[in-house]
């Protein structure tokens, strides 16, 4: 059951009379930042004249342009498209063996080795954009585990923290079987692209179709990962940057024990946890999309004072 985190982000930024900015599709680049001879592929959409600036960390099975660039004729679902109609210059980088961007030589992914790449990107944006402020960190489900291991590293490199889908659990750093062999390369299924939309009417069935399409065209081969253990040093105490927990009602992946004590944790009073009403797994590509941008661009924005810093203390609003 869930648990209706009843929070103010300036009284939720206000969300009902924000002006709605009008997202068009925006030319989309592509980089390559290179880690240790890997070529780490780095997509960006912006604005002619960005004021800030976010790196988007995909999750667990799907890369950057099915997730964060979605492209259906008549809808607009499109997180980057949006970010950038609120003067924000959106960056998401495939991690190694997903979409554009090769495995290593080991044929697997660590935590710790996303996260040197992460920051790696993380360094390379900064240097791109000297006169703006330091980028903020988008991280979701799997990657929002990896953005809090960048921030515990390398706080410094960021302006703050949001993570959404966060799945951490109870078994979460359990490594698969045979983890030293060789890769299993497991092939994708669409299945498996369609498993996150599971509210009814929350997305048009042209658009579950389409991004099974592009998953599966971008991301053939499950990436396989290893050395899970190492998530076990995900602590939020150790999490001193302003940071957004993002929440959806119907998220069957996150836990609401997992995130209050994630929420306590952190160190830092600039922080705040919102629920997404009506949304699950995949929000910001659903019926919640424009209040999902709303928040996160605010808080990326600063659109906040000190009188609405979200504390811990908090009402929860159990729905039935």
């Amino acid at each position: 059951m869930k648990l209706l985190k009843a929070l103010s982000l300036g009284a939720i930024l206000l969300l009902s009379g924000l002006a709605q900015a009008s997202d068009e599709r925006r030319p989309l680049s592509a980089h390559h930042v290179i880690a240790e001879g890997v070529p780490l592929a780095v997509w960006q959409k912006s604005p002619s004249v960005p004021e800030r600036v976010v790196l988007l960390i995909h999750g667990r099975t799907w890369s950057a342009r099915p997730d964060f660039d979605l492209q259906v004729p008549g809808e607009k679902l499109s997180l980057m498209d949006a970010l950038v109609a609120e003067g924000i210059a959106a960056y998401a980088v495939d991690l190694r063996g997903y979409g554009d961007t090769p495995r290593d030589a080991s044929g697997w992914l660590t935590p710790s080795r996303a996260t040197a790449d992460v920051i790696k990107v993380l360094e390379w944006i900064v240097q791109r954009h000297p006169d703006l402020p330091r980028p903020h960190l988008f991280g979701w489900s799997y990657g929002s585990m990896v953005s809090q291991m960048v921030v515990q590293r390398q706080p410094g490199l960021v302006a703050g923290l949001i993570v959404f889908g966060y799945p951490v659990r109870p078994g979460i750093a359990i490594n698969p079987e045979n983890p030293g062999g060789e890769a299993p390369a497991v092939a994708n299924t669409a299945a498996a692209a369609a498993a996150d939309f599971v509210t009814p009417g929350s997305i048009s069935q042209t658009a579950i179709d389409t991004f099974v399409t592009s998953a599966l065209r971008h991301d053939p081969i499950r990436v396989d990962w290893r050395a899970l253990p190492e998530w076990l040093v995900l602590d939020a105490s150790k999490v001193s940057v302003p940071t957004l927990l993002m929440d959806a009602e119907h998220d069957p992946l996150t836990d609401d024990d997992v995130q209050l004590s994630f929420f306590r944790k952190l160190a830092t009073n600039d922080k705040a946890w919102v629920m997404i009403p009506g949304g699950d797994h995949a929000a910001f590509m659903e019926s919640p999309r424009d209040y999902f941008v709303q928040v996160m661009a605010a808080f990326i924005n600063g659109e906040r004072s000190q009188d609405e810093v979200v504390t811990a203390d908090f009402l929860e609003l159990e729905l039935e």
